[in-house]
């Protein structure tokens, strides 16, 4: 069978450097990655799923929020990521968000980010670091903790701002030891889930390479018009 087809998106200035490891992460799952950029073609359609990439903030005018004078934005990228997002979920196509990738899940459903998220989570570690140093806690219950396991779980942090009020159909997955969100996904098909750290830059650790995991045999499941949040179930059954 074809290997399913993944648009990545990423940043143009950025995603040369991304773009790699998450084909590499995308293949070790049984897909094959191609890169999307702002201002070039982007055919959901085509796709069999989609990762929205990480990269600069998200622009506060897509939610409600301020402008903050330190916030880096890409207003193409903005237009795209959220068409392209929206598209999926209209044509029954998964997702998986990546850092800005989970946020811009949650802004396309209708939420909110949190611009100062360390200022409001005080207790949560502040890290910079692509190391797996910051410790999540996954949601008993959901199903990033069918795709990953329960248990506490190292990752990486390169954010400062992060989901606030929830979109429409999500819950959170996965909490910081300061109580800060983590990880989000949707309760019904088409599957998505959001994480807000860089599993791509983690292929060595078996339950980061499970999100991609999830994220293929969601879209195996999508070609075959089977339900994916099952095919994600079976898949996580057998890790």
């Amino acid at each position: 069978m074809t290997r399913p087809l993944i648009g990545v998106t990423t940043s143009a200035r950025s995603g040369w450097r991304i773009f790699p490891l998450m084909a590499f992460a995308i293949w070790l799952a049984g897909g094959r990655a191609e890169r999307w950029v702002a201002g070039r073609p982007a055919d959901v359609a085509r796709a069999d799923g989609i990762v929205i990439g990480g990269g600069d903030d998200i622009s506060p005018h897509l939610y409600g929020g301020r402008v903050m004078a330190s916030a880096r934005l890409d207003p193409a990228r903005d237009a795209m990521e959220l068409s392209l997002v929206r598209e999926a979920f209209a044509e029954g196509k998964p997702v998986l968000g990546i850092c800005r990738g989970a946020q811009m899940i949650n802004v396309a459903l209708g939420g909110t980010l949190d611009q100062d998220a360390y200022g409001t989570f005080t207790e949560s570690d502040r890290l910079w670091t692509v190391l797996p140093r910051k410790a999540v806690q996954v949601v008993a219950g959901t199903r990033l903790a069918a795709i990953a396991g329960e248990h506490e779980m190292r990752v990486n942090a390169l954010h400062s701002q992060a989901v606030h009020a929830l979109g429409r159909g999500l819950r959170v997955a996965a909490r910081d030891v300061g109580g800060m969100v983590q990880a989000v996904e949707r309760v019904e098909d088409p599957f998505a889930l959001g994480v807000q750290w860089h599993p791509e830059h983690l292929p060595y650790a078996r339950r980061q390479r499970a999100l991609f995991r999830a994220l293929v045999a969601a879209a195996r499941a999508g070609r075959a018009d089977r339900a994916q949040l099952g095919a994600v179930d079976a898949e996580a059954r057998r890790r």
